[in-house]
């Protein structure tokens, strides 16, 4: 029960900033059909900048939307317990401890949908603990 109310208050927390958000990079909600605008992706120098937050079994976001030649930095932070974030196309393999933000920096120079998963088993879930990279 505890944890249907810490997702039921995360999910209204993400519904509230995303509605008074007023700009950054388009981010689209994993099976919500729904496209959100929210701060997690800022452009922070040279690089498209997501914030990213790893618990059981998901990626919030699950997806993220650049262009061929951004230079993408990703802050991931496990918030429960160990997980990592693999995209093997783009040779990236991090491990996430709990509570640690992990910076992860890359050039997008591949076109292409990419599935993004956790290479740490992290419970009953863990296979289906994924996202994507698109790139355009």
């Amino acid at each position: 029960m505890k944890k249907i109310i810490l997702i039921v208050l995360i999910l209204s927390i993400l519904v509230i900033s995303a509605c008074s958000s007023q700009g950054g990079e388009q981010i689209v909600g994993q099976g919500s059909g729904v496209t959100e605008q929210t701060p997690a992706s800022t452009q922070s120098g040279d690089f498209k900048e997501f914030t990213i937050t790893a618990k059981q079994f998901e990626f919030v976001p699950s997806t993220i939307e650049v262009n061929k030649g951004d230079k993408v930095r990703l802050v991931v932070t496990s918030v429960d317990v160990p997980h990592g974030l693999a995209i093997p196309e783009y040779g990236i393999n991090q491990r996430l401890e709990p509570g640690k933000p992990e910076t992860i920096e890359f050039t997008a120079d591949k076109v292409g949908t990419f599935t993004t998963y956790c290479s740490v088993v992290c419970g009953s879930g863990h296979k289906s603990m994924k996202g994507q990279l698109i790139v355009k």
